[in-house]
């Protein structure tokens, strides 16, 4: 919005000219979402707590937890609320990327919301049963997938980049909406499975998201994608605004979600983020990047999956309780410990991910 503004603007005043930079917008954006949160925050949790809409806390889980039961939830409308805003001022709205991640994002977001709303305003504890969810991300995932794939214009935007081999590109063809589909949901569910300490899922989704940020840069430029042996996709650069509003929002959420939080952020926030970080991944064709920088997100979604498993098949649990963050609290590490050391993690995968891009 604000940049075909501030086109017009600066046919009479130059120094407007430095709004079409992507880089001066990504920075608008991230700002802008921050300060969106930060102001609004205190009145949402005001709010959240006069209608009761507080968190309900497992019964199996570590005793911990206990003191939490009634926290304000479903705060994570607030995050996205920052991003559609700031995206929406800040980023060219003609932009196809753009409009397809903002809407992934809001979709996700409202099958998160109703999930919430079921169990803690109708106080349903199952809240959006799980046949149902698992259908409406399947729906939801498979259009956003066959969006991506009828309006790819070029052979690298539906090929598989394999990072640190220069010139691997494997060709999918109608493979790329079976992956995207894969990625964007497994995506969104692996970050709504990591959201179960104060600030443990966010933060790794901002660092993730940020480096993101960067990538899409580098992608939807020509220079530095053939530089760095990258696909080019025209277009994708525009991403680093979304992904600016999605690190400055969850930064402002972070002041308020951070241990002992004051709000948490519930499904509405986590599958609508974990959503985000997948169709940008496949729109900049870095899918296993972000699996290596999602570590994370990843090891928290296998270590459900092997406790499932393992106690279908034999009867025993692997860890003390799944997910993973679960089972070191119960082995005796306190809260702050473990959320700080997940986002170490987050730090060095990340920084190894990147490398993938250099490294060919």
């Amino acid at each position: 919005m604000l940049v075909w503004l501030t086109d017009v603007v600066s046919e009479y005043l130059s120094i407007f000219n430095v709004f079409q930079y992507l880089t001066m917008r990504a920075i608008m954006g991230v700002l802008t979402a921050l300060a969106i949160s930060l102001i609004v925050g205190p009145i949402m949790i005001r709010k959240l707590s006069h209608y009761q809409i507080g968190q309900a806390v497992r019964d199996d889980g570590p005793e911990s937890h206990f003191s939490k039961a009634g926290t304000p939830t479903m705060g994570g409308a607030l995050i996205l609320v920052a991003i559609a805003i700031s995206t929406i001022l800040w980023s060219d709205l003609t932009n196809r990327y753009v409009l397809i991640t903002l809407a992934t994002t809001l979709l996700f977001g409202a099958i998160g919301w109703v999930d919430d709303w079921r169990k803690v305003v109708e106080k349903n504890p199952k809240g959006l049963p799980a046949r149902w969810k698992y259908f409406w991300q399947s729906l939801f995932g498979f259009g956003i997938a066959c969006a991506l794939f009828s309006t790819a214009t070029l052979p690298q935007e539906t090929s598989l980049i394999i990072p640190v081999f220069k010139d691997v590109a494997i060709e999918l063809g109608l493979g790329f909406i079976l992956l995207t589909y894969l990625v964007i949901v497994g995506s969104s569910n692996a970050v709504n499975l990591t959201d179960g300490l104060d600030g443990l899922a966010i933060m790794p989704t901002v660092m993730v998201g940020g480096a993101f940020g960067l990538i899409a840069y580098l992608t939807g430029n020509v220079n530095f994608s053939e530089y760095l042996h990258i696909p080019y996709v025209p277009g994708a650069g525009e991403l680093i605004i979304f992904l600016g509003s999605l690190v400055g929002a969850g930064l402002g959420f972070l002041w308020f979600n951070t241990y002992p939080a004051q709000v948490f952020m519930g499904d509405v926030g986590a599958l609508a983020l974990g959503a985000a970080l997948g169709v940008v991944a496949v729109i900049v064709r870095q899918e296993i990047v972000l699996f290596i920088m999602g570590g994370v997100f990843v090891m928290e979604t296998v270590s459900v999956i092997l406790q499932v498993a393992s106690y279908k098949l034999t009867g025993r649990r692997i860890f003390r309780m799944a997910p993973l963050h679960h089972h070191f609290e119960l082995k005796g590490w306190p809260e702050p410990r473990v959320i700080v050391r997940f986002w170490v993690i987050t730090v060095i995968l990340v920084l190894i991910g990147m490398a993938t891009l250099k490294i060919r």
